[in-house]
């Protein structure tokens, strides 16, 4: 029987994805996962992340171990909160994380840090999203699982990583540092100035964000542009159409 943690990284950032991890082990291997010195990511270093993200790897190419790894872009942050808010959004991103790892299994247990204020709720809907195939699996979601239960901790660890790893990449691409994308950190605020100053705003940053949308209308004294599906955008006429919600 499979234990299956799941959370995320990059909620709240202004520049680059969501990422989203699932990791699914078997009940014999709880106590060495244990071991390895998986936590929540926040209470350890960035390189104590690297390295235990490095060894869960190397073990789910010993063991019987998968991973569900789901990288949320930011043009499609945008697009799908045009339709449903980010909490929403995120059970999608948790039950695509599942689907990933390929377990097949008829019974185990989920374990999910939850987002939604409302810990019931947010369990629910990830039931309802999984479907009938995942009936018989007990569903744990809870607020600071992450820190609570290894299995998390160790998801929240792969899921930091390989967000870090894409804004690093980002900054690579751009030749710009754009700091680690949270709105508070002084380098992202002056990339996202720069990466406002173009005919359209830049593809790596999350244009539903307040903190791009306030730097785009300072820059051109319009609206930000909205996205749609298939890459195609809106133009807003008027800052009266704008609604000036960060998340």
């Amino acid at each position: 029987m499979y234990q299956i943690g799941i959370d995320e990284a990059g909620r709240g950032p202004a520049i680059g994805p969501l990422v989203v991890c699932a990791l699914g082990i078997p009940n014999s291997d709880m106590k060495y996962l244990a071991s390895i010195g998986a936590v929540d990511s926040k209470q350890i270093t960035r390189n104590k992340r690297e390295e235990i993200s490095e060894r869960i790897y190397l073990e789910a190419e010993n063991r019987d171990w998968k991973i569900g790894m789901i990288i949320c872009e930011a043009s499609r942050i945008d697009i799908e909160r045009n339709k449903i808010n980010l909490n929403k959004l995120e059970i999608e991103l948790f039950k695509e994380a599942v689907y990933e790892t390929g377990i097949k299994g008829n019974i185990g247990i989920i374990k999910a840090d939850a987002c939604d204020v409302n810990e019931q709720r947010f369990r629910e809907r990830i039931r309802n999203a999984l479907g009938t195939k995942w009936s018989n699996w007990e569903i744990h979601a809870k607020h600071k699982m992450d820190y609570e239960e290894k299995i998390v901790g160790a998801a929240s660890i792969l899921a930091k990583v390989r967000r870090d790893k894409e804004i690093d990449k980002i900054s690579d691409l751009l030749n710009l540092d754009v700091g680690s994308g949270y709105p508070s950190d002084p380098k992202t605020k002056e990339a996202v100035k720069k990466l406002v100053n173009s005919k359209m705003p830049n593809q790596y940053l999350r244009w539903s964000w307040a903190t791009v949308k306030n730097a785009w209308a300072k820059a051109h004294d319009l609206p930000i542009p909205i996205r749609q599906e298939l890459g195609r955008t809106r133009i807003q006429s008027s800052l009266n159409e704008w609604s000036n919600t960060e998340m």
